[in-house]
C-alpha cells in the first residue's frame, strides 16, 4: 500500500511541478472554497461562545465532508487495474499541492520589485499573505513573499505528502480542507472566535510537518551552499517568535540560511541583526524551497527502496 500511494504522489508531484494548477471548474480546493464562503454566513456577530461553537461545527462539517467524499473516491480508484488507478490517483490527489503556483507567485513579486514598480508588488503580495500591504518598503515587501514560502514549504508541500500517506486521498483533502479553512477564518479580527476552531485543529495537523519542514529545508540549505549553521542557531532562537506555533520554525530557518531579517511590523523580527531582504533572497528562497521538496520525494523513495530487499521490492506490476 505504502509503495503504490507513493508511486501516485511521485506522479502527483511531477503533475504539480509541470502543469500547475487545474482550470478552476475542475479544482476541489476552488469547491471547497465557496463550501466556506456558504458557511461564512454563520459568523455574524452572535456573542464569543456562540460564534465559537458555530466554527467548531463549520471546521467539522467541511473536514468530514472532505474526508467522506475523497474516501468515496478512493474506493473507486481502487477498483481499477493498478497502473490506471496510481495515474487516476495521482491526478486526484495533485490539487491538494501547490508547489508551482507558490513558487510562481513568489517570483512574480521579485520580478515586479527589481522592476521598481512597488506599487505592482504590493498587490502581488497579497496572493501570498493576509497582512496590508499597501505602503510596505521594498524589504518589507520581500520579507513577506520570503516568509510565505517558508511557511507554505509546510503548508503546501510537506503537510499533505504526509496526510496522504498516512490517510489516503481522505487524510490529504482533509488536511487540505482544514488548511484552507485556517487561511480564511483562523486570524484576529472579525473571524477571531469563530475561526478559534480551525486555528487550533490546524496548528495541531502541522505540528510535526513544520518541524520535519524546517530541519529538511536546513538540508536543502547545507546541499545549496547556505549558511546551514546559521540557520541551526536562528531557529533555535527565533522560532517562538510568531503567534503561530509552526509558521516560525520554517520561517526562522530561512532567514538564516539567507541571512536576512524577516520582520512582519508590529508582530515579530526573525534574524534580527542580518540585513534586509532583496529581491534576489525571494529567489533564493524559491530554490531552496524547490530543493526541499525533492529533497523529501527522494527521501520517501530511498525509504520504500531500503524497506524491502533488492528485487523483492512489491512495486505494482504493470496491470492495464
Amino acid at each position: 500500500m505504502f509503495r503504490r500511494r507513493l508511486a501516485s504522489l511521485l506522479l502527483a508531484y511531477l503533475l504539480d511541478s509541470a502543469a500547475g494548477e487545474p482550470p478552476p471548474v475542475l479544482h476541489p480546493v476552488v469547491h471547497v472554497g465557496r463550501t466556506l464562503d456558504l458557511l461564512e454566513g454563520l459568523a455574524r456577530p452572535r456573542g464569543r461562545a456562540v460564534e465559537a461553537i458555530m466554527g467548531f461545527l463549520g471546521v467539522g462539517l467541511i473536514g468530514v465532508g472532505a474526508w467522506a467524499i475523497a474516501g468515496r473516491v478512493q474506493l473507486a480508484i481502487g477498483r481499477l487495474p493498478i497502473v490506471v488507478g496510481i495515474i487516476v490517483e495521482a491526478v486526484v490527489l495533485k490539487p491538494v499541492f501547490a508547489a508551482r503556483m507558490l513558487w510562481t507567485e513568489a517570483l512574480a513579486v521579485a520580478d515586479l520589485l527589481e522592476a521598481g514598480d512597488l506599487n505592482s508588488a504590493w498587490g502581488q503580495v497579497r496572493s501570498l499573505v493576509s497582512r496590508p500591504t499597501n505602503g510596505l518598503s521594498t524589504p518589507l515587501v520581500a520579507s513577506a513573499a520570503i516568509e510565505s514560502v517558508a511557511e507554505n514549504l509546510t503548508d503546501s508541500i510537506v503537510a499533505p505528502i504526509l496526510a496522504y500517506l498516512v490517510a489516503g486521498l481522505s487524510g490529504a483533502y482533509f488536511y487540505r480542507a482544514v488548511n484552507t479553512a485556517d487561511a480564511r477564518w483562523g486570524y484576529r479580527g472579525r473571524f477571531e472566535f469563530f475561526g478559534k476552531a480551525t486555528a487550533r485543529l490546524d496548528d495541531g495537523l502541522n505540528f510535526v510537518p513544520a518541524r520535519l519542514t524546517a530541519a529538511i529545508l536546513v538540508v536543502a540549505g547545507r546541499i545549496s551552499g547556505e549558511d546551514a549553521a546559521a540557520a541551526v542557531r536562528v531557529w533555535r532562537r527565533d522560532r517562538r517568535r510568531t503567534e503561530s506555533p509552526n509558521a516560525g520554525q520554517t520561517m526562522s530557518v530561512m532567514a538564516g540560511l539567507l541571512g536576512v531579517r524577516l520582520e512582519k511590523p508590529g508582530h515579530y523580527i526573525l534574524g534580527e541583526g542580518f540585513r534586509a531582504p532583496a529581491p534576489a533572497d525571494i529567489r533564493r528562497a524559491v530554490r531552496l524551497g524547490q530543493t526541499a521538496g525533492w529533497l523529501l520525494m527522494a527521501g520517501l523513495v530511498g525509504l520504500a527502496l531500503v524497506s524491502a530487499p533488492v528485487g523483492r521490492l512489491g512495486w505494482p506490476k504493470l496491470r492495464f
